[in-house]
């Protein structure tokens, strides 16, 4: 009680009053229907799969036109692990991710407006989305306490305190000594979100929202996450300075409940933000529950708008996810595993240093087009896999090629994709992908993906 009564007089200072709502007051929709945002993109919508919901369009950003579907390479603190970023323009790379937790912890928001935002301090001239720092709720879980004001963190590199908002909230009160308590819990609010990112300058900014796992067993605690998502999202439309040259996307969340993503999904929408986000998924659910999300939300998006669905990068899933509707697409994997000596081929990964591979001069995929794969006549590298397996273990140089094949084989299946919908020949794709993934023995075809797959009218088991 003394905590609360002590906070209670330190809100008038701390805290807009706009923020000091009580939690049983609120509701999901917090402000009544708004006009449409200002946007810095266009929509160009070319063709859509005549069987499944596959859709092929192009994304017109300020610093460049991203055809859809597209996976975007994470560069989480500005730089692509393994990569320079002359050698990704070189895979064709429109669009990419950085986060903004993370740049607003190093080099931080007042290095980030003294350059001129991150496009200049990075040395990169295309697009880039930036997370809103959301997902950290879950990843860095023993660092983070979410209140109705926003994500209390402490920083990662030495437990130190990472933004100056105090909490107001008396649910958060946990730690005795109050003294103790507001020198060491800060905030990052939605409005310091959007600060952050528009110091950052990218051209998709993501909204903050309430992240929690898919697998939590708490019904009351997902359905309060996707009541906040929404509030905050308004805090953050609110928050953001330039609507013209930076697109806000909203995040629909709602954990594994349909009905709460249907809920969430009429909330994002009537909000008319530029695109539409489906956060919260690829945290360890079945992917047939993964594929009932992200189908029962496609089904309910504006056709004009790009959708993305976050976290997801293991090609089968972004295969599978494009023929429920989706557009956009982002992971760590194809890079992170790199850094474990695989390579991603049309017949699945290949893991580089097992010993079988120490004699095989053959490059690391034959059907392959990039600088690594190449041969050496054809202005390639001409790398082969029995170097990479020699290499793979101490140096990093094995690491840095596999990265960049990963990399452009991600791209070129999207491109792949991308070609197959515009031909309305998408059917006929996925059979041969699944095909090739399992070497045409279709007892060994996920179960998950032939049930999305049947979903949408497409029988991968057929002829």
């Amino acid at each position: 009680m003394q905590c609360s009564a002590a906070l209670a007089r330190l809100r008038p200072k701390l805290i807009p009053k706009a923020l000091l709502v009580p939690t049983a007051a609120m509701s999901t929709a917090a402000e009544p229907v708004r006009k449409a945002m200002p946007s810095a993109l266009t929509f160009d919508h070319h063709a859509k799969c005549s069987t499944t919901k596959a859709r092929a369009s192009t994304l017109h950003l300020p610093h460049g036109s991203v055809p859809l579907p597209i996976f975007m390479p994470v560069a989480t603190q500005g730089s692509l692990k393994g990569l320079t970023y002359d050698q990704l323009r070189e895979t064709g790379c429109m669009l990419c991710l950085n986060n903004t937790y993370h740049l607003g912890l190093k080099p931080g928001q007042e290095v980030l407006d003294a350059v001129g935002g991150a496009h200049k301090f990075q040395g990169w001239d295309r697009n880039l989305l930036t997370d809103s720092g959301g997902f950290q709720m879950v990843s860095l879980l023993k660092l983070a306490t979410v209140t109705e004001e926003g994500v209390r963190f402490l920083s990662p590199h030495d437990g130190s305190p990472m933004y100056d908002s105090l909490p107001t909230s008396a649910s958060v009160l946990h730690v005795g000594n109050l003294s103790q308590w507001l020198t060491t819990l800060r905030l990052l609010t939605p409005e310091h979100s959007i600060s952050l990112q528009n110091s950052i300058g990218s051209d998709i900014i993501m909204q903050l929202d309430d992240v929690i796992a898919t697998t939590s067993p708490d019904h009351a605690r997902i359905k309060e996450a996707m009541d906040r998502s929404v509030r905050w999202l308004d805090r953050c439309i609110d928050a953001h300075k330039y609507p013209e040259r930076q697109n806000l996307f909203c995040i629909i969340q709602g954990g594994l409940d349909l009905e709460l993503r249907k809920q969430c999904c009429e909330e994002m929408v009537a909000r008319d933000t530029p695109g539409i986000a489906i956060g919260g998924l690829s945290g360890g659910e079945a992917k047939e529950e993964f594929c009932k999300v992200v189908d029962t939300c496609t089904g309910l998006l504006p056709e004009n708008k790009p959708r993305y669905v976050m976290g997801v990068g293991y090609p089968e899933d972004i295969v599978v996810a494009v023929a429920l509707g989706a557009d956009m697409f982002d992971c760590v994997w194809p890079t992170r595993t790199a850094r474990f000596g695989n390579a991603i081929v049309d017949a699945g990964t290949l893991n580089l240093r097992h010993q079988k591979y120490a004699t095989d001069f053959s490059p690391i995929d034959e059907n392959c087009d990039c600088v690594c794969c190449r041969p050496t006549n054809q202005g390639g590298l001409g790398v082969t896999k029995a170097y990479i397996h020699h290499i793979t273990a101490k140096e990093t140089v094995g690491a840095h090629l596999l990265t960049q094949h990963n990399v452009h084989y991600m791209l070129k299946l999207m491109g792949s994709i991308r070609q197959a919908i515009m031909e309305d020949r998408y059917p006929a794709f996925l059979r041969k992908f699944f095909s090739n993934i399992y070497a045409g023995d279709k007892t060994k075809y996920p179960d998950w993906a032939v049930g999305a797959l049947r979903g949408v009218g497409m029988d991968l088991l057929e002829d």
